[in-house]
């Protein structure tokens, strides 16, 4: 599952996370996300994530959100990856 970030930017009291590393996420990030690195997430999953929310994810160009998405729906949790990642925030 994909959000375009024009899509995301319309909607309201979403749960953002940012899944690049802290230095990244210093330098800029989507407003209102909060720094939570893939490799943390995928091992502490349920300490981060509530199944009954959903999550959108981003990472750099979309390309390992929408793995780390893949995978974290297979295991029952509701998140979508953010098209073409923080560079396309940059970019809109």
């Amino acid at each position: 599952m994909q959000i375009s970030i024009n899509d995301l930017l319309n909607l309201k009291n979403i749960n953002i996370i940012d899944i690049r590393d802290r230095v990244k996420y210093n330098l800029g990030h989507i407003p209102g996300s909060i720094n939570i690195s893939y490799y943390e997430l995928l091992n502490n999953t349920s300490k981060y994530l509530d199944k009954d929310k959903t999550y959108y994810l981003y990472c750099d160009f979309g390309n390992t959100s929408r793995v780390i998405v893949s995978r974290l729906n297979s295991n029952g949790y509701k998140t979508i990856s953010i098209s073409g990642g923080y560079n396309n925030y940059l970019l809109r």
